[in-house]
């Protein structure tokens, strides 16, 4: 089942539900949330309910898991094969069942997880339900079969509980988390936490479950708050009633964000591209090593106006020069030889100072005066806006933009290309490595002066252009 086929994208539809936050996980940094409950529950019977958004989408990753020791376990996770496993072992013997004839990989959008159990059932294959989307998935047994009857599970049970990791080992979740919910004692059905959409009845969108019951050691994670400590005040804070909050780990502020199941943000698209494995994508594929590679962004637009911003992280090699900028979509994918209509900014300390235009993979000189995008330096901001109906690119570097441009004027554009296609921000590059991190409106690093659109989206180092939006989904639905 491909998964954007019901999946809930955030544009074209509107609902009244808004989730403002989730949390972004980096494997890398062994990233996660715990608490241990101070007594066990009801461990035959609970549900499991997430939003999730894929980063990095080889290996496995450990969605929501508890345990006493490796032998002693359970776990939800998306393995390497793209597959949902629930993950069961009592002394030793284990038990795997899993969505192995649907596959979720895509890197670009949100989709919802919910996993019932109720382990008092007669028929085995009552005792565990997987939904994605709304919908439950047909499960396939890989070992041992369904966990049998009346058996206790280890979540609720007064051990460690994990958010992000495997307990026991080291498959750290990678990508984003929202609305996050345990109910400790029932095994309830997707309508209690989504619904369809009335006017689009094949979208899946999540409603408000602040109502339900959540039992003794239930929760519910909206990750409002910003703080480290294992409080209301902490990114791990339950705000059900239960006061069961999780303890952060290798997590800090900047892990908040506000790309969600309702307002989806752009972000670079580990699967698109050339030469994927010269690129390192971390950071809720927002920062980049770029050796020699081609990629494009998971969001595109034919119209509106669209602002984003890049740092460059490493320091420029005055060898080869850095190279990012916009274009269109219609290589798949993009290689070094056929990029087409795209914009392209070359700078470094010695070489190529221009703006650049591909044709047909053929690039040409569009402007060689980068006046102060010339010496970029490590930690600057480098600024994009781009009119997608007239196709005009404007680059800016630490609130300057080049040609004294005024993006909301529509003057002093550094370069244009044809109109009419559907466009995206790339990178292209070929030489030394650089490391970059972006921001299309959640930005993975520290914001020191905080700026959102006309339509208060975004959170940006300079002051967006007016007339010019954060790339997300709820902008696209009403600007692209």
């Amino acid at each position: 089942m491909p998964i954007n086929s019901f999946l809930y994208p955030g544009a074209k539809v509107t609902t009244g539900y808004n989730v403002a936050n989730s949390l972004r996980f980096n494997d890398d940094d062994s990233a996660y949330l715990n608490i241990t409950p101070s007594s066990a529950s009801n461990r035959k019977t609970w549900t499991w309910s997430s939003w999730v958004k894929l980063g990095t989408v080889s290996g496995d990753k450990g969605v929501f898991s508890a345990s006493s020791d490796d032998s002693n376990r359970n776990s939800i996770n998306v393995v390497d094969e793209g597959y949902i496993i629930f993950d069961y072992e009592v002394s030793g013997t284990r038990y795997l069942v899993s969505t192995q004839d649907a596959v979720y990989r895509d890197p670009s959008a949100w989709f919802h997880i919910v996993v019932a159990v109720d382990t008092t059932q007669s028929t085995s294959t009552n005792r565990v339900k997987i939904y994605v989307n709304g919908s439950q998935v047909t499960l396939t047994t890989i070992l041992n079969g369904y966990p049998s009857q009346n058996a206790d599970m280890f979540i609720n049970n007064d051990v460690a509980h994990s958010i992000g990791k495997q307990t026991w080992g080291s498959a750290y979740y990678d990508g984003y988390i929202a609305e996050a919910v345990l109910i400790d004692g029932s095994a309830l059905t997707p309508s209690s936490f989504g619904e369809y959409d009335e006017d689009s009845p094949t979208i899946w969108k999540p409603k408000n479950v602040s109502g339900l019951t959540f039992g003794t050691n239930g929760f519910y994670l909206e990750f409002k708050q910003s703080g480290t400590s294992q409080n209301s005040s902490g990114l791990g804070a339950d705000t059900s009633g239960n006061d069961n909050h999780f303890a952060s780990n290798n997590l800090a502020a900047t892990d908040q964000s506000t790309d969600t199941c309702t307002n989806n943000f752009l972000t670079w698209n580990p699967l698109d591209g050339t030469d994927l494995g010269d690129l390192t994508f971390s950071e809720g594929n927002l920062k980049v090593v770029n050796g020699t590679g081609v990629c494009r962004g998971t969001l595109a637009a034919s119209s509106g106006k669209w602002y984003w911003e890049i740092k460059q992280i490493s320091t420029v090699n005055a060898s080869y020069p850095i190279q990012y900028g916009i274009a269109d979509t219609e290589d798949s994918p993009p290689t070094h030889s056929s990029l087409n209509n795209a914009l392209i900014a070359y700078s470094d300390n010695a070489l190529n100072k221009a703006i650049k235009k591909f044709a047909a993979g053929t690039a040409s000189t569009v402007t060689s005066t980068m006046g102060s995008f010339n010496n970029i330096a490590q930690n600057d901001i480098i600024q994009f806006a781009f009119d997608a109906d007239t196709a005009k690119l404007w680059v800016g570097r630490n609130g300057t933009y080049l040609n004294s441009g005024d993006p909301a004027n529509g003057t002093g554009e550094v370069a244009s290309t044809n109109a009419g296609n559907f466009f995206t921000p790339c990178l292209e590059h070929a030489g030394a490595t650089y490391t970059i991190e972006s921001n299309f409106g959640s930005p993975p690093y520290s914001i020191s002066s905080g700026n959102t659109d006309a339509n208060g989206h975004g959170n940006f180092e300079y002051a967006v252009p007016s007339g010019f939006f954060a790339w997300n989904t709820k902008n696209l639905a009403e600007h692209g």
